[in-house]
């Protein structure tokens, strides 16, 4: 069985090493949603990784309701990704843009909008007095097909920018989750109800998406099991596994799942992970994350559930997370009270390790 540090064919990608770099919203654009020269120094110093999923990446001012994090939905957003894709090239590494439209979860005071979602539903916050989430409306036939070219756009400008690929954002219940969900999705009509139904806009987006960019450089992140920010199904099975095999059929480069387990540090859910029965149907690189050490990551490649692990978080203060695990090297602790933070502090001044030189 391969290990992490052997190389992967993902499509037309060709990764050094099978530890990936999972989406980390940092919150370090500009105002109106435009990378800055801090975030070029930031990815650059990762390109060790296989390869980077960029943070979640905006596709419409009505998708992207977060402050400070980035888009890829006007000239000047793409003008200033090309710097950071340059980077991450020079310095040998590879890097896939996550398209992101948050539906429900973008937030009015942000974007000025009422938020868009499958169902009219709105997001609950741990302090309901001060919900920054807006009720959403139920978006139209006609909304829904717009959101899939605003995809397909963004895929566009993905590769004007520079990325090796794309990966549609399609987990913790942001919009392409919002319909695959029953208790976010509530419609009756071609989009909503039966498992099938609710895949549909998935589907959609995809091959919008694939049309673009060619299915070689096209991925989606799911979460298959447990709630993430409110979005929850009654029987994940019955959708994520069709809808895995759906993607298989479609020829993805590869697809991603975030994972919960019962102890998780960031979210913990007793729903079994469907990573096995989708490994069933999903024939092409499966990359799975959350909460893994080296020797889990390295367990899952040898059952051969996994052919990648995508790591999060470690990646915030191990800029060469890569070479720390390859080498047994002990790891830094990043500092949570500069996740999303303004300035370079806790963002690009973790030093990599100094390895030591035999006199």
């Amino acid at each position: 069985m391969p290990s992490l540090f052997d190389p992967i064919e993902l499509g037309a990608i060709r990764a050094a090493n099978r530890v990936f770099m999972a989406p980390l919203t940092r919150m370090r654009a500009d105002g109106d949603h435009v990378p800055t020269a801090m975030m070029v120094d930031y990815y650059r110093q990762r390109a060790s990784a296989g390869l980077i999923i960029s943070e979640a990446t905006g596709i419409s001012r009505q998708g992207l309701g977060w402050p400070f994090t980035p888009g890829l939905y006007t000239d000047a957003q793409v003008e200033a990704w090309k710097p950071v894709t340059e980077a991450v090239h020079e310095a040998g590494g590879k890097i896939m843009a996550q398209l992101w439209h948050q539906g429900r979860l973008a937030r009015p005071d942000v974007n000025k909008l009422q938020p868009l979602s499958a169902s009219a539903t709105r997001a609950s916050y741990h302090d309901p007095d001060k919900n920054p989430y807006g009720e959403a409306r139920a978006a139209t036939v006609a909304e829904i097909k717009e959101a899939v070219e605003q995809y397909a756009q963004a895929a566009r400008n993905a590769l004007a920018a520079g990325f090796d690929g794309v990966q549609l954002h399609g987990a913790n219940g942001y919009l392409i989750d919002q319909f695959l969900r029953d208790k976010t999705n509530l419609r009756d009509d071609d989009y909503g109800g039966s498992p099938e139904n609710r895949i549909r806009f998935m589907k959609e987006a995809v091959e919008a998406v694939i049309a673009v960019a060619g299915a070689e450089r096209t991925s989606i992140r799911l979460s298959p099991n447990g709630e993430t920010q409110g979005a929850d199904d009654s029987n994940p099975e019955a959708v994520f596994v069709p809808a895995a095999k759906l993607l298989d059929e479609l020829g993805i480069a590869f697809l991603e799942l975030r994972e919960l387990s019962p102890d998780g540090t960031y979210g913990a859910t007793d729903v079994p992970k469907l990573s096995p029965k989708i490994r069933k149907v999903f024939s092409r690189p499966l990359v799975l994350n959350q909460d893994y050490t080296l020797e889990k990551a390295q367990a899952d490649l040898d059952s051969g559930v996994a052919d990648a692990i995508a790591f999060g978080r470690p990646y915030i203060g191990n800029p060469d997370l890569m070479e720390r695990l390859r080498d047994g090297v002990p790891l830094s602790q990043d500092n949570p009270k500069t996740w999303y933070s303004k300035g370079p502090e806790g963002y690009t001044d973790y030093p990599p390790h100094q390895k030591q030189v035999a006199a």
